[in-house]
């Protein structure tokens, strides 16, 4: 008879003899929440311990930026978007992903033994995490919730 340990909700630390590294996608963007699960993601699945640095593990910092808005050439008001608007708006976009992903970076830091890697995609970020995750094959995703409810998604 097999006795089974209570489910707390982590995952399995260490991935079996001999099988090579798992690879991590852990979706990040500006929010508590989703460095919550970053902070999470390295304390139970990606520890520093030794198994982990010995198999190879690598942790994926994905950040997916929104596309810009698609405006008219002139709007109502006869105000015409400008190419240099329209750079200032990338360049705000860009700031913002830098951000997000430097912050995730610091909270890496504290865990000198994990190989992180960084990836910034354009486009819808629930198309742009389900497609970088397969594309990688990665072995587990994780992601933060903002806390929304069946009625608010």
């Amino acid at each position: 008879m097999a006795s089974s340990a209570p489910d707390d909700g982590a995952a399995d630390p260490a991935p079996a003899a001999g099988a090579p590294g798992r690879r991590i996608v852990v979706a990040v963007d500006e929010s508590e929440e989703s460095m919550h699960a970053l902070s999470w993601c390295l304390a139970n699945v990606v520890s520093s311990s030794s198994s982990s640095v010995a198999a190879g593990d690598t942790l994926v910092l994905l950040h997916a930026r929104r596309p810009r808005p698609v405006y008219a050439a002139m709007d109502s008001s006869g105000y015409m978007m400008t190419s240099d608007v329209m750079a200032s708006m990338d360049k705000y976009a860009a700031a913002v992903s830098a951000a997000a992903v430097d912050k995730a970076k610091h909270i890496c830091a504290a865990f000198p033994h994990v190989t992180v890697e960084t990836l910034v995609e354009s486009g819808d970020p629930r198309d742009v995490i389900c497609d970088a995750t397969e594309k990688m094959a990665a072995d587990l995703l994780v992601m933060g919730s903002h806390g929304y409810g069946l009625i608010q998604r």
